[in-house]
């Protein structure tokens, strides 16, 4: 018999263990729990070194506490502390570090702008907590035929999220694309979180030079804030410069601005 393998993610013990057990008690069905997003992504990497991956992630879409409606944080990466990680950047990060695992959203309200941002991080499902355990089933059953499941009140809501965010990716890319190269470099070091400095020292420019990118790149982008550019750069799919050490840059590199 081929068995499911299945990672239940919440940080309150009493309903992680019980669903644990109810799903445990399915025949083909194999069940571990993590209380925490950085414990789960450590349940993940040693499943994956042993040769025995987890096939779906059940995770809380309000792990760590955070507030209803807010917008993930960026990808989580393993990390030996417990950190508060909520759910739908877990979903992203196991996204990214395991690409192979099906996550589904365990939420408590429906919301159909969270379950779009889950979908969009990579989620396969979204479903209620107080499901019947026969639709879970369904449900991770599903996601291994690469379904998507969503709670029919929610779709109509799910499709209009999905599609406004569409639109405001295009119009983010068309400003991110007016950007020169050396302006696009800058605002990737941006999105990596690099000060004027940091940024200074890794493209071999002077501070007054990056300065002038800097205010450039917000002016096309037509935002006041490097906070503001960073939100629109990921929005149009900008991602973060590579902080490896940079290789020595040929000298008329070093003189371009």
């Amino acid at each position: 018999m081929v068995r499911i393998r299945v990672l239940v993610v919440d940080d309150h013990r009493i309903f992680a263990e019980s669903l644990a057990a109810a799903l445990a008690a399915e025949p083909d069905v194999e069940v571990s729990a993590a209380g925490s997003g950085p414990a789960a992504l450590r349940c993940l990497e040693r499943a994956a070194g042993e040769g025995r991956r987890f096939d779906v992630l059940l995770v809380d879409a309000d792990l760590g506490g955070r507030l209803p409606g807010a917008r993930p944080a960026v990808p989580v990466q393993a990390s030996n502390e417990e950190g508060l990680v909520d759910g739908i950047s877990l979903v992203a990060g196991v996204r990214s570090a395991h690409p192979g695992v099906r996550t589904v959203v365990l939420a408590e309200r429906d919301d159909p702008r969270r379950a779009a941002l889950a979908l969009q991080a990579g989620a396969s499902g979204w479903v209620a907590k107080d499901c019947s355990l026969s639709r879970l089933l369904n449900v991770i059953r599903g996601v291994l035929r690469d379904e998507t499941h969503l709670p029919p009140a929610l779709l109509t809501g799910v499709l209009r999220e999905l599609t406004a965010a569409r639109k405001h990716r295009t119009e983010s890319e068309r400003l991110v694309e007016s950007l020169t190269p050396r302006e696009r470099e800058v605002l990737r070091c941006m999105v990596a979180g690099l000060g004027r400095k940091a940024v200074a020292e890794r493209l071999f420019l002077s501070p007054h030079t990056v300065r002038t990118h800097m205010q450039n790149v917000l002016g096309k982008l037509g935002v006041h804030s490097t906070l503001a550019a960073v939100a629109l750069a990921r929005r149009a799919g900008v991602g973060p410069a590579d902080l490896e050490p940079a290789g020595r840059l040929r000298p008329e590199e070093t003189n371009s601005a």
